[in-house]
């Protein structure tokens, strides 16, 4: 499975980004996808993750209620629904896969390449 991570950009604060992770390979529609971030200086950190089918997904306290992750496993594309940005979200974004089980923020096998957005104060 071979990933990657479009839709960044440069916003204000309080603007809305779509980004989409989009997928080859067989097998990506079995998978969760998370999404994590890494800000300049800073570690991985986890965002939100979504089921294989949608039913289910959990977010970080940080972006809890503001982002969102919908899929369409007819197109092999993840989206992270960004609103509400603030200064703080400024980072590069990263879409990973993996096989569905209850830790969210770790054991995945697949990564993409990421995609910087910048949020402007």
């Amino acid at each position: 499975v071979q990933l990657r991570a479009s839709g960044g950009g440069l916003v204000q604060a309080g603007d809305s980004l779509r980004l989409a992770c989009a997928a080859s390979g067989r097998g990506f529609n079995g998978y969760a996808t998370g999404w994590f971030r890494q800000a300049p200086g800073k570690g991985r950190e986890f965002v939100g993750v979504i089921s294989w089918n949608a039913i289910y997904s959990y977010y970080a306290d940080a972006v809890k209620g503001r982002f969102s992750i919908s899929r369409d496993n007819a197109k092999n594309l993840v989206y992270l629904e960004m609103n509400n940005l603030k200064p703080e979200d400024t980072a590069v974004y990263y879409c990973a896969a993996k096989n569905w089980d209850r830790n969210y923020a770790a054991g995945y096998r697949y990564w993409g390449q990421g995609t910087q957005v910048t949020v402007s104060s």
